[in-house]
């Protein structure tokens, strides 16, 4: 089975700053969606343009050939798929289940274990690219699973975003963005000290960013968000709270392998302290706010 638009509809749960977007690309695509989020007015527009609404995620399992989930932390992962009632209890045989949140690898495994004693299939492929990587559908998706059940819903990954890798069995894809988060807070803690210095130097940092950016030093991060650093500029792209999730994970990971990730604790340590003063609903530049 390879899935199209003309013989499969898409059930998407989850519905906030990437999931509109997501959930979106594949309405425009052709894919008939059935959707469910805890605030349903998130929902409106695509109900507007055709897509049925339905009262809980286990209506949305029943009524859908693949359900894609992309929800906030691994709680509501576990209970959306194994909670009374929730995906696993009411997905159509041979169906395919894919959580797109960044969670535990443990839970990838779990999940993918329940669902295959239940005649389902599963991957675990989140992403990366933040909210203009989802509006663009440029996303760069890290999955774990078998290699036929990614191949049936690559279309649809393809309809998502462009960097698109199976990385290995379940939880490969949770270990893959682990990875990537924990880059992102070693470039997020360069680019704040980077400002933090040009301003206390008497330099413009702007006019510093300009050069630094197209160096050896330059990043997706420092370009785009070293500007909204500068401009104080904290609407969340990603949220703080959800930055945090992600590095609590991975130093649990690491922990458990016994890898010493001090750069990683430290910009925890960075974001937890934004955080407490009141950042938690700020974009992840907000790391700034650490160093004034």
């Amino acid at each position: 089975m390879t899935v199209n638009p003309d013989t499969n509809e898409i059930g998407f749960i989850g519905l906030g700053i990437m999931g509109q977007s997501m959930a979106g690309h594949l309405q425009k695509a052709g894919y008939k969606l059935h959707v469910y989020n805890r605030t349903q007015s998130k929902t409106d527009e695509l109900v507007a343009a055709g897509a049925q609404w339905h009262d809980s995620p286990g209506e949305v399992a029943a009524n859908s050939d693949v359900v894609i989930t992309m929800v906030g932390y691994p709680s509501d992962v576990e209970e959306v798929f194994l909670g009374s009632g929730a995906i696993l209890d009411n997905a159509k045989e041979g169906a395919i289940l894919i959580d797109m949140t960044t969670s535990e690898p443990s839970l990838a495994i779990k999940i993918a274990e329940a669902a295959k004693a239940k005649g389902l299939r599963s991957l675990d492929a989140p992403v990366s690219g933040g909210d203009m990587g989802a509006k663009k559908g440029t996303l760069s998706i890290m999955v774990g699973g078998e290699q036929a059940d990614f191949d049936a819903v690559k279309p649809l990954f393809e309809i998502m975003g462009e960097n698109i890798r199976l990385q290995g069995g379940p939880g490969a894809g949770q270990h893959t963005k682990m990875c990537n988060q924990i880059v992102v807070a070693g470039n997020m803690l360069a680019t704040a000290e980077g400002l933090t210095y040009a301003r206390k130097s008497g330099l413009d940092p702007a006019n510093v960013l300009k050069s630094i950016g197209t160096g050896a030093a330059s990043s997706f991060l420092l370009n785009g968000l070293g500007p909204k650093m500068i401009e104080g500029d904290f609407a969340p792209g990603f949220f703080v709270h959800h930055f945090i999730k992600d590095m609590t994970i991975a130093l649990k990971e690491a922990d458990a392998m016994g890898a010493d990730l001090p750069g990683l604790r430290t910009a925890k340590g960075l974001y937890e302290k934004v955080a407490d003063e009141g950042a938690r609903e700020d974009g992840t530049q907000a790391l700034i706010k650490a160093y004034k």
